[in-house]
């Protein structure tokens, strides 16, 4: 069974860095599509960004408001996906979960969709204040 853990969250200023962690188990992970959601309060959960598999190139795929800023990356031998946030925001502030799925060849709105999920990582908090 697929499990992910969420690390890397914490309190930032406005303007500064942070990488989050997804550490996943599950023998499939390199044939998976791992993403990235957060969820503010009272807010839908919205796709940040997602990485596919690398049997489809390892794409990368990112939310309008976070392009030029986020950047996702996989390390498969240690069953890690990573997202290195620069230049937040405080609109960036949120539960940030990852979660995961085999899925492969779809367009960019298909990995950002959080129905499109199964596997799901227990969340963890990013706050962008002064």
């Amino acid at each position: 069974q697929v499990q992910l853990v969420e690390s890397g969250g914490g309190l930032v200023q406005p303007g500064g860095p942070l990488r989050l962690s997804c550490a996943a188990s599950g023998r499939y992970f390199d044939h998976s599509a791992v993403a990235w959601f957060r969820q503010a309060p009272g807010k839908e959960r919205e796709g940040v960004s997602a990485i596919s598999a690398d049997a489809d190139r390892a794409r990368t795929y990112y939310l309008n408001s976070v392009k030029g800023r986020f950047t996702i990356s996989r390390d498969n031998a240690k069953n890690t996906v990573y997202l290195q946030m620069n230049g937040l925001k405080p609109e960036d502030t949120g539960v940030y979960f990852c979660a995961t799925d085999q899925l492969v060849g779809h367009s960019d709105g298909y990995y950002l969709s959080a129905q499109n999920y199964d596997y799901w990582g227990q969340g963890t908090q990013v706050t962008v204040s002064s």
